[in-house]
């Protein structure tokens, strides 16, 4: 496990500056500016510059003993400029101050990964402004007793969606354990890949806080399993999770499953090292959307009008290098650090996972797997082979075939899942 850390530059210093003047400007001296007019200079208040000051963000170039008032010099105009700027972009005060410590390059990487943050909560926000949005609209549609009535008294029939699944997960062709796991299921769909000592017990009770989610038995569990649906017995069903509470149901699921990931550490010499991934699939109660949960770097792909499309963000050092434009995909293929974790459950990484919604159609076909599967199969094979599988028990029993046809130097594990239409006749009204 390691975490990508950048070091900083000297305290103080704006990006491409000298930082602080050597010879602080006095009162009377030409380059000397008072707080008045370099916040106006800077378009920052005076209240402002105190603050910073007090933040050690931006230090005034002399403060007078006897009256405390503050000087600045002309060259600190630009490091006050920045910090206006970034200020405007909502940037908090801690990440200005780390902004400031970088050269020119490392700054501009810096603002980048802010942004690129501030785009992902924004499209997570999106998300769940449109889910409400439809949740909202559909209560409204339905706050009738049994919905609208047909010509002949009956009621509408309301079409939903549901999945056909299917998993499968093999140890491979190197490792002697597997430390994978899967689970499919009419609600849940889940991949988790262990690592450390305790990683086999770590990826199992990952899975397991997801799949409490389900409202049917598991269809697939352990390793070198494979499982499609089956017909539930009604009284082993329990009530699905309804539209409005799926976000919270799954945020405490991922909080049990750090709790498990933990527990299957404890008491190991060094359960720092042991952790999992966990990427996963939730199915509101309506079945016309999903929510997805992602940590590490397991993947989720969508395979929809015969494009493939990487639906999750490996959270790893080389992909960190890649989003900095400092490494392309294909050298990252052979870093050697290509395996290390930025997140996870477990280990000595955070493990803030990304929650967010997604909305199904009608023939798509999600793709969930380990990284023993996306780290040999290129993206167009693995699109081929999705593809043409006629059906989630082929695709899977596909996918593992070519990767130990390859190899397979890892664990491999694979969760294939269509989205297809469920008519679901309403009850007639009584009497």
């Amino acid at each position: 496990m390691s975490r990508n850390t950048s070091p900083g530059s000297p305290k103080g210093r704006a990006p491409g500056t000298t930082g602080q003047p050597s010879a602080p400007g006095l009162p009377g001296d030409p380059a000397s500016l008072t707080i008045g007019a370099f916040a106006r200079a800077a378009r920052l208040s005076p209240k402002a510059l105190r603050l910073y000051d007090e933040l050690d963000l931006l230090r005034p170039a002399h403060v007078d003993p006897a009256t405390g008032y503050r000087y600045y010099a002309r060259g600190q105009l630009e490091q006050a400029r920045l910090v206006a700027w970034l200020r405007r972009l909502g940037m908090p005060l801690a990440r200005i101050r780390e902004v400031c410590t970088r050269d020119a390059q490392g700054a501009a990487r810096q603002v980048r990964e802010y942004w690129a943050e501030v785009e992902a909560t924004t499209a997570a926000r999106r998300e769940l402004a449109a889910f409400l949005v439809d949740h909202l609209s559909q209560l409204s549609h339905t706050s009738g007793k049994d919905g609208p009535a047909m010509s002949d008294g009956s009621r509408k029939c309301d079409v939903r969606l549901r999945l056909h699944y299917a998993a499968l997960t093999d140890t491979g062709l190197v490792r002697p354990a597997n430390q994978d796991a899967v689970h499919a299921g009419s609600r849940v769909l889940a991949v988790a890949d262990g690592f450390g000592p305790c990683g086999g017990p770590a990826s199992a009770a990952a899975v397991a806080a997801l799949r409490a989610l389900e409202d049917a038995p598991a269809a697939t569990t352990g390793p070198g399993t494979a499982g499609s649906e089956d017909t539930a017995d009604p009284a082993s069903v329990r009530p699905p999770i309804p539209a409005g509470e799926i976000l919270n149901a799954l945020d405490d699921a991922v909080r049990e499953a750090v709790r498990g990931v933990r527990d299957a550490a404890h008491g190991h010499p060094a359960p720092q090292e042991s952790g999992s991934t966990l990427t996963a699939l939730v199915w509101n109660a309506t079945g016309s959307q999903l929510a997805l949960v992602h940590i590490g770097d397991s993947r989720a792909y969508l395979l929809r009008s015969g494009e493939l499309y990487q639906i999750t963000h490996d959270h790893t050092v080389v992909q960190s290098m890649i989003d900095d434009g400092r490494l392309t995909p294909a050298e990252a293929a052979a870093h050697p650090q290509r395996s290390f974790l930025l997140k996870a459950l477990g280990g000595d990484a955070p493990w803030t996972p990304e929650i967010r919604l997604r909305e199904a159609r009608e023939g798509d076909r999600y793709v969930l797997c380990s990284d023993g599967l996306s780290t040999v199969l290129p993206p167009e094979r693995l699109r081929q082979a999705v593809t043409a599988a006629a059906t989630p028990q082929d695709a899977v029993h596909e996918l593992v075939g070519l990767v130990r046809a390859a190899g397979a130097p890892d664990n491999v594990s694979c969760v294939v899942a269509d989205v297809t239409r469920a008519p679901v006749p309403a009850e007639s009204p009584a009497g």
